[in-house]
């Protein structure tokens, strides 16, 4: 089969099978795949009704959710994944979502295949489907697997914009959000609800704020109603979506169409790694500190700088500014930038990361000019 120019692809709606369509793509040609596959529910033809009025609760009977058996559907899952690990870039990632039904089958079938799991996500529904039978418990979340093609990917993980969405502490693998309702459901012709198993823009946003950058490429193998594409372009980077049912690609391209990108500035955290480097002894050079100059710790510890720009200490001797405040810590380790203070001649106290900032904001300005 020839293989087609993934550039063509781009921000753009195949129809057609998923396996068959994957199979035109490039092997290692997209950086990110979001893949919400059929669940197999296994729902009987029973109509459920809701106690309170009686009135019909909708369920995903749809012929795409329908398999024969098991097997089937553990072959449908094999298959999929094999042509998603191909195309994906060795450093790219798979996040797929599934419930109780599925999400066991497609873990086992992506460990068979060697991807290699980061995390698993639970989705914490705050307002989930009530149990209208009162039979078991009400099944309030769904699970994402997080995965990379093999373990030695060297796989984005953009851990300090996930950090500022959940107030300056660790995201956690436990996310609570909304289920899709209200205007941003895509609705068809007569007002009902296009899609049974449309997911919330929101959980989307997190998952390619975590493990995307601007520009990349996602792949949606069962694009539905285009939640992805839409938070894709919002978000500045590129999609392409597969899927087979023609009511659905109708409504995602005008969805998508509607979408304008958004200035990222404001969400995004550049990475520490990427970050300009600033030696401590730059600040020496740069004259935003001099030599024999105080430097205080945040319990009164003080330290002199010496010439080659360690630190010394009347009783631990000299190091660097992470090998003495570790000392002064009792610590194997310890982030210097974060524990020292600078005193200016005048007696006040500047944090030295924030000189380290300065000079990095200015080196940044000299690289842009350049």
């Amino acid at each position: 089969m020839v293989k087609c120019n993934v550039r063509e692809w781009k921000n753009k709606i195949l129809q057609g099978d998923c396996i068959a369509r994957m199979k035109e793509l490039p092997d290692a040609s997209v950086d990110a795949v979001f893949a919400d596959p059929p669940y197999n529910l296994q729902l009987g033809p029973k109509t459920l009704y809701r106690p309170e009025d009686q009135t019909a609760a909708r369920a995903v009977r749809d012929e795409w959710d329908s398999f024969g058996s098991m097997a089937e559907y553990d072959k449908f899952t094999r298959e999929w994944l094999g042509e998603v690990q191909r195309v994906l870039k060795p450093d790219g990632a798979l996040w797929v979502i599934g419930s109780y039904h599925n999400i066991f089958r497609v873990g086992s079938a992506l460990q068979d295949l060697g991807f290699w799991i980061l995390n698993d996500i639970v989705w914490v529904k705050t307002n989930p489907m009530p149990n209208f039978k009162g039979t078991r418990f009400t099944n309030a979340h769904e699970t994402l697997i997080w995965a990379t093609p093999k373990k030695t990917g060297k796989y984005t993980f953009n851990y300090d914009t996930m950090k500022k969405f959940n107030g300056g502490k660790q995201m956690r693998s436990d996310w609570e959000m909304d289920i899709c309702l209200g205007t941003e459901r895509v609705k068809d012709e007569t007002g009902k609800s296009l899609h049974t198993t449309q997911k919330p823009s929101n959980l989307l946003r997190r998952i390619i704020l975590a493990s995307t950058r601007a520009g990349d490429t996602i792949l949606d193998p069962f694009f539905g109603s285009g939640t992805t594409g839409a938070v894709a372009k919002e978000l500045g980077r590129n999609w392409i979506g597969i899927e087979q049912e023609s009511d659905y690609i109708v409504a995602a391209k005008d969805r998508i169409s509607a979408i304008k990108p958004i200035d990222l500035s404001e969400l995004e955290v550049p990475a520490k790694r990427e970050e300009v480097k600033v030696a401590f002894k730059e600040l020496l050079d740069a004259g935003m500190l001099y030599v024999g100059q105080t430097l205080i710790g945040p319990k009164g510890d003080r330290v002199i700088i010496t010439k080659d720009g360690q630190l010394s200490h009347a009783l631990h001797g000299r190091g660097s500014i992470h090998i003495m405040a570790a000392k002064l810590q009792h610590s194997v380790s310890f982030n210097g930038w974060d524990y020292w203070s600078a005193q200016r001649r005048d007696g006040n106290l500047v944090s030295i990361d924030s000189l380290r900032k300065l000079l990095r904001e200015a080196k940044v300005g000299i690289k842009k000019a350049a």
